[in-house]
């Protein structure tokens, strides 16, 4: 509702302000105005602003606060349909009110189409006792014939008394007339009716290049979006002209898309955990009986994961999760309340579709409710206590000097090597195969090409297994093993073993014994692993020399180094081990002599060495003496004499030597520090899932609404040639506002929501090409894991041709998240007279830091003609400069700290968030304020209707619309107390708020 008190000079403004066209229209004209605009579907085919004058009220010692309501009907429908109402103007005969009534294509309406407007007298706004003054009746085809395109109406009460006029102006009729004339001069058509031939691909291609991309007609965003809703406003400029602004509203169906991809990814995260649990091997019985409780914790949670994700498939509700369903479990993957809010401006001209777009017109928001475990509660408080929590047990778990203790460090190497084992093996396998095929086909080319392929990604294996933490690990996995705990004498009151117990069900692994450490020293020692890796890079090498035979390049004398392929191929640098004997293995089936490979002539013959543990081959798969390069050459027929013209025979064994070797090698290695891993975790294993859940949660919610954010971002700045430098250049800029108390639950909330924030650092986005034009294939695709997650964003061919290089060929995109946070409810009273509001200015502080060097990062790479362009006299340095006082300031309940952050954001080419608790109060208050800011700062609107403005946009507009969809009430959910301690810009206008649900 508008609740402007009656200003001199506003009201007075003279009507002829908002012009319309004057020109005539024929029936078949008027068929085609109505019919919209194909250029911008979000167009209202017709659009009419009201204004009323002399109202009388049967109460003369006070003046009307009014709104005009609108109905319509369509013969032969015999009742009224309300379709919308204005603000509320308050204490004035004359108001001119801002929102104006928009029909847009979906409203089926015709000439013959009946509009009333009937003019309501609010007694009492907080109880919403109100009367009709009166109404008047018009058709619109009456409308649209008038010559001036305005209407004067006599209003007339139920006794059929004149209670005053109504006039009626229609806006945008000369474009939309210009461009129907030109069209029905194209000689096409029958019946006298104009027939327009549109190729389907021309039309898309010229979607491209439109000012922006409509949420509801798009090839892309429609398959993002959905349920959109539109409201129309005119206000006054400084320059005696107007605004023309489309607010609009959607949900997203990413709500449910992308919670069911990521508990997908979290599933197959954990049975895959499961699973190198299990491939562990044998191990001794208090080793065992560790394992089993670590797996059954995780068989516990996967089974809650499954549960989920069956509640996700089985959902049939809305795309967004209403706020009165935040704490559902079933949905609790889901965001709360996600919508993307909208803001079009447009000068006096109407919409601008040159083919250069301007972006500064349109604004995006995405609004969320604070991701957070709602399901879960705040008693124990939120994710960044937890996580403090957390360390400090695992500290105290293992802080005995026998306890096994790994630095973090450790551990996340630990993950990075099972990561690059688990790649690097997959590509050995792979490219191992693909030479087969080229020697198959015989293609020199393909065999030197993919041989090189190969040699790499095999070395960076061995690089990756070459390490210490591996050599202990291993050695402490073997320590594990049954036959090892057998070997040692009974065990004594002195002796050492594994001791587990269960400490407040947190369990906990101990050696005991007088030097723990020293424990861990067995009969298998650093060597016999080193054998295990230096094998690999011997069989590589038996490779190159064969490949270079079979291209009949230098032969290498038995006395000499290799040859030049395989000089090339390893750089010409010597690597560890290269003076160290192999043991090599003999498959099955194959003869041992057409299995040896030919160590280098340094490589000096190795006596047999104690058989190795599970992990390695058995001794009667080893060779202790590898043949010498004399005997492969002399004493028997080389391969490629044998088989003249088959390379694929002389590779094959050699191939197969190499992958079973690399096979050993990479299983050895992944099982050791699975079980370093495990040994790491057993002490506080149910409190890390527990913890971990948690935190999958609010990431979940977090993601999905920043994919939102990054899809429509992409899309409005597809032709923006800065901002798609500075994205593949310095990454995404995206810039949450959140306006929770430090207070009670609402502080463990901005725990949950700070920490899903900070792990979107470990986001990249990815661009490509979709496969279809289906709605399907427009939808985002989530791979990755815990470590890491990529996200892939469809284009459709058109959009992703106009892409730069760097984007077309698959960069990866960063996300740099920061976070303002501003409590601004009576429980941050609370918070700053009694409480502590300590995290508010960690997090702020810290949001602070990271976007100077963001900004930092742009000046150093980038030119500032990368930056949209602003009317405001601020640079971009003065503003941070603003910020940074006002976050060091400390002052109670600082809104100029979001407003600021706000519009650095914006000015930087960032996404923008903006949460309270349910997205729908506090953020409706949030949201309207920002549009009305950006319309006067940036657009030139009147200051004495700033107020009015505000408050139209709160009473009339699309987020009043979200109260609905969200608890089926208009009202915000305040109390009259409550909007006491707001700030003044934060308070709704009376009889917009009550005690509803929230």
């Amino acid at each position: 509702m508008a609740g402007g008190r009656e200003c001199g000079p506003r009201m007075q403004r003279p009507w002829s302000v908002y012009r319309a066209s004057t020109l005539e229209l024929s029936n078949e004209m008027i068929g085609l105005a109505l019919a919209g605009n194909n250029q911008d579907p979000d167009e209202p085919v017709l659009e009419f602003s009201v204004a009323c004058t002399d109202l009388l009220t049967p109460s003369l010692d006070r003046k009307p606060n009014s709104f005009v309501a609108v109905s319509c009907t369509t013969p032969p429908q015999p009742f009224w349909t309300k379709h919308a109402q204005t603000e509320i103007i308050e204490g004035t005969s004359n108001p001119i009110f801002l929102s104006s009534i928009a029909f847009f294509q979906e409203s089926n309406i015709n000439q013959q189409t009946q509009v009333k407007l009937a003019v309501y007298d609010v007694k009492d706004r907080s109880q919403g006792t109100m009367y009709m003054l009166g109404s008047a009746l018009f058709p619109v085809k009456e409308l649209l014939q008038e010559k001036s395109h305005k209407l004067e109406l006599e209003l007339r009460s139920a006794e059929n008394q004149r209670v005053g006029s109504v006039a009626v102006a229609a806006w945008q009729m000369e474009e939309r007339t210009d461009q129907r004339l030109s069209i029905s001069r194209h000689p096409d058509g029958i019946n006298r009716r104009t027939m327009l031939p549109v190729d389907e691909s021309l039309a898309e291609s010229m979607g491209v290049w439109i000012k922006y991309a409509s949420l509801c007609k798009d090839t892309l965003l429609r398959s993002v979006f959905g349920g959109t809703m539109s409201r129309m406003y005119r206000f006054p400029t400084t320059d005696g002209n107007h605004l023309r602004v489309l607010e609009q509203m959607s949900e997203s169906v990413l709500s449910l898309n992308v919670p069911r991809q990521f508990i997908k990814l979290l599933l197959e995260e954990d049975a895959s955990r499961v699973c190198e649990l299990e491939e562990l091997g044998e191990l001794s019985p208090c080793w065992e009986n560790l394992r089993r409780q670590i797996v059954s914790q995780y068989q516990t949670i996967i089974l809650t994961y499954q549960e989920t994700l069956s509640d996700l498939n089985d959902y049939r509700g809305p795309s967004f999760k209403a706020s009165t369903l935040k704490a559902e479990r079933k949905l609790e993957f889901m965001p709360t309340n996600l919508h993307v809010q909208r803001m079009r401006v447009h000068d006096e001209l109407g919409f601008d579709l040159t083919p250069n777009p301007s972006p500064e017109h349109t604004y995006d928001v995405v609004t969320v409710g604070a991701p957070a475990a709602h399901c879960q509660g705040f008693k124990n408080s939120g994710l960044r206590k937890l996580i403090q929590k957390f360390e400090e047990a695992k500290k105290h778990a293992l802080s005995s000097s026998q306890s096994i203790v790994y630095i973090p460090q450790d551990v996340v190497r630990a993950k990075e090597i099972i990561a690059h084992i688990n790649t690097l093996k997959t590509q050995v396998s792979y490219y191992a195969e693909r030479l087969s095929r080229a020697a198959k086909d015989r293609s020199a080319c393909g065999l030197e090409r993919t041989l090189a392929i190969l040699a790499d990604k095999t070395r960076q294996l061995v690089t990756v297994c070459d390490c210490k933490l591996l050599a202990s690990a291993i050695q402490a996995l073997n320590a594990a093993r049954p036959e090892y705990i057998a070997s040692k004498a009974s065990p004594s009151a002195d002796s050492e073993q594994v001791v587990l117990r269960n400490d407040q069900d947190t369990l906990l692994a101990k050696w005991s014994g007088s030097n723990s450490r020293s424990s861990l020293q067995v009969d298998w020692h650093e060597e016999e692993w080193e054998k295990v890796w230096v094998n690999v890079d011997k069989s590589l090498e038996c490779i190159i020399e064969r490949v270079d035979k079979l291209l009949q390049k230098d032969q290498v004398p038995s006395d000499s180094s290799p040859g030049s392929t395989q000089t090339d191929l390893q750089g010409g640098a010597p690597r560890k081990g290269d003076g160290r004997a192999a043991f090599w293995i003999n498959p099955g089936g194959v003869s041992q002599d057409s299995l040896s490979l030919p160590p280098p002539p340094s490589s000096s013959s190795s006596s047999s060495s104690s058989p190795l543990r599970p992990s390695s081959p058995s001794p009667s798969s080893l060779n202790a003496r590898p043949p010498s390069p004399e005997r492969d050459s002399h004493g028997s027929p080389g391969v490629e004499e044998a088989y003249p013209g088959e390379w694929s025979e002389a590779l094959y064994p050699l191939l197969t030597t190499l992958t079973e070797c690399v096979a050993m090698m990479s299983d050895t290695a992944k099982r050791s520090m699975v079980f370093l891993l495990m040994q790491d975790s057993a002490p506080t294993i149910a409190m890390d899932l527990s913890l971990q859940y948690r935190r999958d949660v609010v990431f979940c919610q977090t993601l999905t609404a920043l994919i939102c954010g990054f899809i429509i971002k992409l899309r409005n700045r597809l032709r923006d040639d800065g901002f798609l430098r500075q994205l593949h250049t310095i990454g995404l800029l995206a810039q949450f506002e959140s306006l929770l108390s430090t207070y009670g639950e609402e502080l463990a909330m901005l725990e949950d929501m700070s920490v899903g924030i900070m792990d979107l650092r470990n986001v990249t986005f990815k661009v490509t090409q979709a496969t279809g034009n289906s709605a399907p294939d427009m939808l985002p695709i989530i791979t990755g894991n815990r470590d890491g997650f990529n996200v892939r964003i469809p284009l459709p061919g058109t959009m992703f041709d106009v892409l730069p290089r760097e984007i077309q060929s698959g960069m990866l995109l960063r996300v740099q998240p920061v976070h303002f946070n501003v409590g601004i409810n009576e429980q941050q009273t609370l918070a700053e007279k009694f409480g502590d509001t300590s995290l508010q200015e960690i997090i702020n502080l810290e949001s602070l830091s990271r976007l100077n060097s963001y900004y930092e990062q742009f000046k150093e790479v980038l030119p500032e003609d990368c930056l949209p362009r602003s009317r405001s006299q601020t640079c971009l340095p003065e503003l941070l400069r603003f910020l940074g006082q006002n976050v060091h300031a400390r002052k109670n309940k600082n809104v100029d700290v979001l407003w600021q952050a706000a519009e650095i954001c914006r000015r930087l080419n960032g996404v923008r968030f903006t949460s309270c608790k349910s997205a729908k109060d506090r953020t409706a208050m949030s949201v309207t304020l920002e549009q009305c800011l950006i319309l006067q700062h940036e657009h030139g609107m009147a200051p004495q209707v700033f107020t009015q403005a505000l408050d139209c946009m709160r009473s009339e507009g699309c987020r009043r619309e979200n109260t609905v969809k969200n608890v089926g009430s208009r009202k915000y959910a305040f109390n009259s107390l409550q909007l006491k301690a707001f700030p003044k810009h934060y308070r709704p206008p009376d009889g917009t708020y009550g005690k509803v649900e929230t």
